[in-house]
């Protein structure tokens, strides 16, 4: 047996799986970087259930676990695809499909808005150099997102004790985000919060960022 047929029967095994203890779920694939969830990037509906890494539910999910096998059949997807929980909106992502091995998922907690500062317009001097809203240009809009927010570094801007020093993210981004991410580079989730991307590096299992939160 070779390892395509192999694969191919892993797969359907766990589409089989899925269909008696898996929730039904939109499978979505991204077509730009403008509201991933929206209907027409909708191209099936499957049965899919998340387990702990190693597939066993021995024990509960504690804070910062992002990551999740999926049980489902992957003949259809490829890595940077959505699925959407059909009953209640819970979002994942696929971030790798490795020959003969689990799906690998990542639970998208969050929705993000990612806006780049607008350049200076004319040579030389410009009338307003700073960072103003409405010239931001959009680069993603409610895109699912992992965020594990960390604690604060160095010291908070006023220099006195009860400033609070701003606090830090840690992103995940599935790689259909086909979008080049760069230092400085804003943030704005579904609760309201600000940072600014610190690091970003785009890898095979999609993007990890590094932000830090904007104290507004």
């Amino acid at each position: 047996m070779n390892s395509q047929i192999l694969q191919d029967r892993i797969y359907r095994s766990a589409g089989r799986a899925a269909a008696h203890i898996g929730a039904p779920h939109d499978l979505l694939r991204p077509a730009n970087t403008l509201e991933p969830l929206a209907p027409p990037n909708r191209i099936l509906k499957l049965n899919a259930q998340f387990l702990p890494l190693g597939g066993r539910h021995t024990h509960p999910v504690v804070f910062g676990e992002n990551l999740w096998e999926g049980i489902f059949d992957a003949a259809y997807s490829r890595p940077g695809d959505l699925l959407r929980n059909i009953d209640n909106g819970t979002v994942h992502f696929i971030a790798a499909q490795q020959p003969l091995l689990p799906v690998l998922c990542v639970h998208a907690a969050r929705r993000l808005v990612i806006t780049r500062a607008a350049a200076a317009s004319t040579p030389g001097l410009n009338a307003y150099g700073a960072t103003v809203t409405a010239t931001d240009t959009v680069l993603a809009s409610d895109w699912p997102a992992a965020i594990v927010v960390g604690g604060g570094q160095g010291t908070g801007q006023s220099g006195i004790a009860a400033d609070v020093p701003a606090g830090t993210w840690q992103i995940l981004l599935p790689v259909s985000l086909n979008v080049a991410l760069r230092i400085g580079d804003r943030l704005t989730d579904d609760l309201g919060r600000i940072a600014v991307i610190a690091t970003a590096e785009l890898t095979d299992l999609g993007w990890r960022l590094q932000a830090q939160q904007a104290n507004t």
